[in-house]
C-alpha cells in the first residue's frame, strides 16, 4: 500500500520568480521567549502580558499610565495636608507634649515618655535644622508660637501622611487589585478628615500609620517574590525591608507591636504550608525560618534598640524626667553623685531612698499638713535637696541619755538598733502616732510627720526601730550593719508597730504633690523598704575611711529599665478624660476629639463618615459572607474550588486580620484611649473596604467600574468638604455647625 503513495512535490513558482529551495525546517524557529500554551495561561493567571516571562519586582506590574495618575494623586494630597499648615500659629492639643519634648531633645534635657523615640526623633530634627533653640515651652493649648519652627515641625507629620497614600495605591495593586481600586483607596485616605487632621500637627499618629502601611506594603511584596523564587536578591531585599520597616512603626509607638503581630501571624501560616510541601525539603524549611527569623525578628529588635541609644546619646543632662529613673540611671545624666561614706553610724547624716517607687528621697519641709495633727509635712521628694538631710540619733526611751557621738567611740546601726531621725534643717524628729494621714484615711495607717523644736529630746513616738532585710553579696557587712546603698532596711515604729511606708498616691497641692508616706500596720514588703543613699564623714571615721558608689549601668541595663518605667507609665494612665473613647465606640465614629478653639473656630479631630462607616460595613460584610461560606462548605458546597473566590478570600482575610489585630486588642487596655488610636485600624479597613468594592465589581466593564468608583470619590471629597472647618479651623457660622452635627454625641460646637 505504501507503494501506491505518491511524494508531493514542492509547487514551482510562478513565471519570473527565481526558485527558493526550501528550507529543511518544517517548522519556522522557536524564539527564546517563546511560551507553551499552559505558561501563556500561567503567566495571564500573574498578570503577564503576552509572551512575557519575567517577574516584576514584588509582583507590582504598574503601567507608565499609572505613575502618571498616581502622581496627580500626590500632588492633590499634598495640597490637603499642607494648606495653611502654619494656621493656627499656636499650640494644638498633644503638641503640648511632643514639641517639648523636641524642646527637651534640642537642650539635651532627660524626659520619660509612654512612646519610643523614633518619631519625635525625626520632629526634633526638623526643629534642629530650622533654628529651634529649644526655649518655647509648648506649655498651654492656644499658646502662641514664638521663636519656634513649629510649620518645619509640622510637615514631619504631614509628609508622613502623604506618602501613606501612594502606598496605599501600590500596596493594593501588589494584592492583584485592578488600577480603578486601587485609585478609590488613595482617594478615601487623601480625604479622610481624621487622618487629615491627625497629620497637620505635631503628633505621633501620622508617622505610625505610614509605617504599618509601608510594612504590610513590603510585606506583601515579599510574599509575592516568594511565590515566585526564594533567596533571589529581589527576595532578600523585600524581606531585609520589612525587617527594618517593622522596626520603625515599633519604634513611633508601641501600637507598632499590632503590626509585629500581623505579619507574624502571616509569616508562621507560610511556613506552615511550606512544612506540609513535601517538594520542600527539610533543610531548605530550615532555610525560610532562619531568614524570617533574622529578618522579621532579630532586625527589629535592633533597630528598636538602636533607636533608644540614639534616645540616650542625646539626652545626656539631668532633666525633668529623672524622678522615673533609679539612681543608677541617673548616675549616667550628668549630675553623678560623689562617692560617699559606706558607714553609716550614731550622729552620721544621711538621706535615705524609697526602693519600691520612684517616690525618692524620705524628706521634710516647713509646711504643716492642713488637718490630723496640723504638724509639720514629711513626704518622698525626687530631687535632691538639703531637706532630704537626717541625721541618725539613738532613742530616748526608758531615760536613755543622748549618746556623744563626737567623743564617744562609733556606734554602727546593726539589725534591731533603735534610733531617731532628726531633720537638719527644721530640727525635729521623725514622728508618727494614731492620727490618720491625709490621703490613705484608713484605720491601719497612720500619719507621719515632723514633730519637736530646738533643744527638745523629742517622745516615744519619735522612735523607731531598724529591721535589716537584706545585704549586698559583695559586702558581707551590710547584711549585719546599715551600710550605705548595701543594705536594705525597714523602721519599726516602737510605740504602735507599724512601719515606715510610702506608695504611690500624691498629696494635693498643699503638699505640693510629692508622695504621701505613712506607718503602715499592715505593710506590703515591697513599699516599706528603704536604703541609706548618701552618708556624711561621721567625726570618729578616719579620712581613709571606705566609699562606696553606684554602678554605672552600661546599656542594655538603662534600657531595659527605661522600657519598665514606660510599661508602668503607660498603664498608669487611667484617669478619665474629656474627650477619651472606648474601642467599641469607634468604628461608629460615635465622638471626636477637641484639639483647639478660638474665636469661633475649631479644630476637631473628627473622621470621613462616609469613608469610615462605608469601612466598617465592608469589615461587617467579609465576616458575614466568610460565615455564611463555612456553611456553605459544611454542607458539602464546593465554594473554594473556585479560583475567584479563593483570590478574594486570601486577599480580604488578609486585610481583615490586620484590622482585628490592630483593633481587637484595644479591648484589652484600661489606660485612657482616644479615637486616633484607631487610625491604623482604619487604614486596614478602608483597604479592606476597597478590596470588597474589586469584587463586587470583578464582572462589570470596566467603564461601568471606573463610573462607580468616580461617584464614590465624590461622595468622599463632598463629605471631607462637609466638615473641612473643622479640619482647617475655618470660621463658621452656626447653621454650618448645626447642619454638620450628624450624630447627636458630635461635641464639637460653634
Amino acid at each position: 500500500m505504501a507503494a501506491n503513495v505518491r511524494a508531493r512535490r514542492p509547487a514551482s513558482p510562478p513565471p519570473g520568480i527565481p526558485h527558493v529551495i526550501p528550507s529543511s525546517h518544517k517548522y519556522p524557529p522557536i524564539r527564546p521567549d517563546h511560551l507553551s500554551a499552559d505558561e501563556r495561561r500561567e503567566a495571564a493567571s500573574k498578570g503577564y502580558g503576552p509572551g512575557q516571562r519575567s517577574h516584576s519586582p514584588g509582583g507590582l506590574n504598574i503601567t507608565s499610565g499609572e505613575w502618571k495618575l498616581l502622581a496627580v494623586v500626590l500632588l492633590i494630597a499634598i495640597g490637603v495636608r499642607m494648606f495653611r499648615i502654619s494656621k493656627p500659629n499656636s499650640v494644638v492639643f498633644d503638641e503640648v507634649h511632643f514639641g517639648k519634648f523636641a524642646a527637651r531633645y534640642i537642650k539635651t534635657r532627660y524626659f520619660v515618655d509612654v512612646h519610643p523615640p523614633l518619631a519625635k526623633l525625626l520632629i526634633t530634627a526638623a526643629a534642629f535644622i530650622s533654628g529651634f533653640n529649644g526655649d518655647f515651652d509648648f506649655k498651654d493649648i492656644g499658646k502662641v508660637f514664638e521663636n519656634t519652627p513649629y510649620v518645619a515641625m509640622r510637615m514631619v507629620p504631614a509628609m508622613f501622611g502623604v506618602a501613606t497614600v501612594p502606598i496605599a495605591y501600590l500596596t493594593l495593586r501588589a494584592l492583584d487589585c485592578r488600577a480603578t481600586t486601587a485609585l478609590l483607596a488613595s482617594i478615601f485616605l487623601t480625604f479622610e478628615n481624621g487622618l487629615v487632621t491627625q497629620s497637620r500637627h505635631i503628633l505621633l499618629d501620622s508617622p505610625l500609620v505610614f509605617f504599618t502601611a509601608l510594612t504590610i506594603f513590603l510585606f506583601v511584596g515579599f510574599s509575592n517574590e516568594d511565590k515566585k523564587e526564594p533567596f533571589t536578591n529581589q527576595w532578600w531585599t523585600w524581606l531585609i525591608l520589612t525587617g527594618l520597616s517593622l522596626g520603625a512603626v515599633v519604634s513611633c509607638k508601641w501600637v507598632g507591636l499590632f503590626t509585629i503581630a500581623t505579619v507574624g501571624v502571616c509569616t508562621i501560616l507560610q511556613l506552615w504550608l511550606l512544612l506540609g510541601d513535601l517538594r520542600v525539603s527539610p533543610r531548605m524549611w530550615a532555610r525560610h525560618f532562619f531568614a524570617r527569623a533574622v529578618c522579621l525578628i532579630l532586625i527589629p529588635i535592633l533597630f528598636y534598640m538602636t533607636m533608644f541609644q540614639l534616645h540616650f546619646l542625646i539626652l545626656g543632662s539631668s532633666g525633668e524626667g529623672d524622678a522615673f529613673m533609679s539612681s543608677e540611671f541617673r548616675q549616667t545624666l550628668g549630675r553623678g553623685m560623689e562617692d560617699t561614706y559606706a558607714d553609716v553610724a550614731l550622729g552620721s547624716d544621711i538621706t535615705i531612698r524609697h526602693l519600691n517607687t520612684q517616690g525618692g528621697y524620705l524628706h521634710s519641709h516647713a509646711h504643716n499638713y492642713p488637718g490630723g495633727s496640723a504638724q509639720q509635712q514629711v513626704t518622698l521628694y525626687p530631687h535632691r535637696d538639703d531637706n532630704n538631710l537626717w541625721r541618725v540619733l539613738n532613742a530616748t526611751v526608758d531615760n536613755y541619755e543622748q549618746y556623744d557621738y563626737e567623743h564617744k567611740p562609733i556606734v554602727y546601726i546593726d539589725h534591731g538598733s533603735r534610733i531617731k531621725l532628726r531633720h537638719i534643717v527644721t530640727d525635729k524628729a521623725l514622728h508618727s502616732h494614731e492620727v490618720r494621714p491625709p490621703m490613705s484615711d484608713v484605720e491601719f495607717q497612720n500619719e507621719v510627720s515632723a514633730y519637736g523644736m530646738a533643744g527638745f529630746i523629742g517622745d516615744i513616738n519619735d522612735d523607731w526601730i531598724v529591721e535589716i532585710e537584706k545585704g549586698d553579696r559583695s559586702d558581707k557587712e551590710s547584711s549585719k550593719r546599715l551600710r550605705t546603698l548595701r543594705t536594705h532596711f525597714k523602721l519599726r515604729h516602737l510605740n504602735t508597730g507599724c512601719y515606715l511606708f510610702s506608695h504611690k498616691v500624691k498629696l494635693p497641692e498643699w503638699g505640693f504633690e510629692q508622695q504621701e508616706v505613712t506607718c503602715n500596720k499592715n505593710a506590703v514588703k515591697a513599699n516599706s523598704l528603704w536604703y541609706v543613699e548618701t552618708a556624711a564623714k561621721h567625726p570618729q571615721l578616719p579620712t581613709n575611711a571606705p566609699k562606696v558608689n553606684y554602678k554605672i549601668p552600661g546599656f542594655l541595663s538603662k534600657f531595659w529599665e527605661l522600657q519598665q518605667v514606660m510599661w508602668t507609665t503607660n498603664a498608669g494612665l487611667t484617669d478619665r478624660h474629656m474627650y477619651d473613647s472606648r474601642p467599641s465606640t469607634w468604628p461608629r465614629l460615635r465622638r471626636g476629639i477637641n484639639f483647639w478653639v478660638k474665636d469661633h473656630r475649631q479644630i476637631y479631630l473628627i473622621g470621613n463618615p462616609f469613608v469610615w462607616w462605608s469601612s466598617t460595613a465592608s469589615v461587617i460584610t467579609y465576616m458575614v459572607v466568610r460565615g455564611f461560606l463555612l456553611l456553605r462548605a459544611k454542607r458539602g458546597y464546593r465554594d473554594f474550588d473556585n479560583t475567584k473566590v479563593v483570590k478574594y478570600d486570601s486577599l480580604c482575610g488578609f486585610l481583615f486580620v490586620g484590622y482585628c489585630m490592630h483593633y481587637f486588642p484595644f479591648f484589652l487596655m484600661g489606660r485612657q484611649l482616644f479615637l486616633h488610636h484607631y487610625f491604623p485600624a482604619l487604614y486596614f479597613a478602608v483597604l479592606l473596604n476597597c478590596a470588597v468594592f474589586d469584587l463586587a465589581t470583578s464582572t462589570l466593564r470596566p467603564k461601568i467600574r471606573l463610573q462607580i468608583a468616580a461617584v464614590l470619590m465624590v461622595i468622599a471629597v463632598f463629605t471631607y468638604s462637609k466638615f473641612s472647618s473643622l479640619t482647617y479651623g475655618d470660621p463658621w457660622t452656626k447653621k454650618k455647625c448645626t447642619n454638620a452635627q450628624w450624630v447627636k454625641t458630635w461635641d464639637f460646637a460653634w
